[in-house]
């Protein structure tokens, strides 16, 4: 019995001295290593964050359309992990314009309708408020190497230009006669020349790959028409001419 107690008395001593011990390593690092982790930004142990670093940002803001000349100095005077965190006001709104540049990028790539003609000029149209017309050219570019890419921006009224060598230029031009222009100084491109088809074209194809007679099912069509039309007078194209109270069958009209 007493050398059990002995032990217990040993263990609680150990157990104390090991909690004295990293209680007294947690006060040595706060007394010296303190004023180190002091001086850093409160704002750098977030994680996740939703901004862009300063060098990106100073690479692109100049793309924006309110994009001015003293933003510059503004945005060098903040920290870094002000920009990465939105830590002010100001911050949020730099980033914000970062945003609306990609944005807009985003969108003309993703939704802009272009056409081939058989010289292998690609155009189209495009509204950019930013200046990203050089970004959307490369996109197509890389797309289409072999084209010579034609892009109108309805905000500034300039063509851009893009040869197959990837030099980039910009006419004040209405992009059909950039197109025409273009066009009568190359050659016909038989691959370009074989995929032109008109509209109709398109919508005729389309229509004879989905609608096919062997597949149709009557069946279901006649399910598909409501009891309440069988009282109604009109059914179109003459068929209200033969059909009567007593006659109910519809098989005669598909």
């Amino acid at each position: 019995m007493e050398e059990t107690r002995q032990l217990l008395v040993i263990f609680s001593l150990k157990s104390l001295k090991n909690r004295f011990m990293k209680v007294y390593s947690m006060y040595d690092d706060f007394v010296n290593k303190g004023p180190k982790r002091q001086s850093k930004d409160p704002l750098e142990v977030l994680g996740c964050s939703r901004g862009y670093d300063k060098q990106e940002i100073l690479t692109y803001i100049s793309r924006h359309e309110k994009f001015t000349p003293s933003l510059i100095k503004q945005i060098k005077g903040l920290p870094d992990v002000v920009l990465r965190n939105l830590g002010n006001p100001l911050a949020r709104k730099i980033v914000k314009m970062m945003k609306e540049i990609g944005k807009e990028s985003y969108r003309a790539i993703q939704f802009t309708r272009t056409s081939i003609n058989d010289r292998g000029v690609l155009y189209g149209v495009v509204l950019l408020r930013h200046k990203v017309l050089d970004k959307v050219l490369i996109y197509f570019h890389q797309r289409w190497p072999q084209c010579v890419i034609c892009l109108y921006n309805e905000h500034t009224q300039t063509t851009g230009i893009m040869n197959e060598k990837g030099k980039i230029k910009e006419v004040k031009m209405p992009l059909e006669e950039v197109v025409q222009k273009i066009s009568s100084k190359r050659p016909e491109v038989p691959y370009f020349e074989d995929i032109q088809f008109s509209g109709k074209e398109i919508f005729e194809t389309l229509y004879q790959t989905q609608s096919i007679a062997e597949r149709e099912n009557k069946r279901y069509f006649k399910q598909m028409i409501p009891d309440k039309c069988y009282e109604l007078p009109g059914l179109r194209s003459g068929i209200e001419k033969r059909f009567n109270e007593k006659n109910k069958k519809m098989d005669d009209f598909f």
